[in-house]
């Protein structure tokens, strides 16, 4: 059963976000009131996940997730955001959190994000071991709208990933999830033209639309190109739809504050802060997201020594 740590300095916050996770059979569920205590608590248990608010005294949001990151980079890390902390989370994203949630919509995207985070922390590592030596990997594929089986290709991403020297499990997670994203986006809103902007607020209305245009012409026939090249130095994604392709030019930024209050496009807000590059092509039916490995410190030379 999943260990969840809610890090949040209202109580009144922490009983809320509590309350919706603990309706869920498989989560068991623990609290601290700051980054602080957060850590505290990693003495006596260490958590599967952690769900943190932004603001918050002694050791606010942006500072646990960076002492996360440094002593247990396998803890992947959800922020909770706020109108007018859309900033700080942009810099998290960047500092390595894995995902991002804002508040206005936890009812609605929590317990989902949570349960795609964990799915792809706790992936079977059986041949992990043998990854780490895959030099280079070349691969398509070509799915229809089926769900299961985009799951199951970011499953095959992530071990791929194990060759590129990312730094830390966490980070291999991130770039994963970035490309969920992607092949999310090329499923609801490329194959299957479904919205989900402010004119569908109920994601229950979502999920009907998507699963009877599964059923319906065109979008029934329609498929997804995925082609992925990782090698030591560079991961490449290109994911393509059959769909009505969308405006480039009108992509949510990442550095406008704005845009993380926002459950629509949230996806891509995921992917350009995570990915390295992100270019799309032909009207909007194919994305090429790239990640390197991080950029080592030099060693000094003797002169500079």
């Amino acid at each position: 059963m999943p260990n969840l740590l809610i890090v949040d300095d209202s109580e009144t916050e922490r009983r809320l976000v509590g309350g919706m996770l603990e309706k869920q059979p498989d989560f068991r569920v623990a609290y601290a009131g700051d980054g602080k205590a957060a850590l505290a608590h990693f003495e006596s248990a260490l958590p599967d996940i952690v769900l943190t608010d932004l603001h918050m005294p002694e050791m606010d949001g942006l500072e646990l997730v960076t002492a996360i990151k440094a002593d247990f980079p396998m803890i992947p890390v959800i922020l909770m955001t706020a109108w007018g902390s859309e900033d700080i989370a942009a810099e998290a994203l960047r500092r390595g959190a894995a995902s991002y949630v804002p508040k206005k919509k936890l009812a609605d995207v929590l317990v989902e994000t949570i349960t795609r985070v964990l799915s792809a922390a706790s992936e079977d590592r059986t041949h992990s071991r043998l990854m780490h030596h895959l030099a280079e990997c070349h691969a398509k594929f070509e799915l229809g709208t089926d769900l299961a089986l985009i799951r199951s290709l970011v499953d095959y991403v992530q071990q791929s990933l194990r060759c590129l020297p990312l730094g830390d499990e966490t980070e291999r997670l991130r770039v994963g999830i970035a490309v969920e994203e992607a092949l999310k986006n090329a499923y609801y809103h490329g194959c299957l033209e479904v919205s989900t902007g402010d004119g569908w607020p109920q994601r229950q209305a979502v999920q009907r639309v998507a699963a009877a245009r599964q059923n319906e012409e065109p979008y029934r026939n329609r498929r997804i190109q995925f082609e992925l090249h990782v090698s030591r130095t560079e991961a490449r994604f290109t994911i393509r739809d059959e769909g009505p392709g969308f405006d480039c030019t009108r992509l949510p930024d990442p550095t406008d504050p704005a845009s993380h209050d926002k459950t629509s496009g949230r996806g891509i807000i995921l992917m350009r802060t995570i990915m390295d590059e992100v270019h799309y092509e032909n009207g909007g039916r194919a994305v090429t997201l790239l990640k390197r490995p991080p950029v080592q410190d030099e060693m000094p030379t003797d002169d500079e020594a």
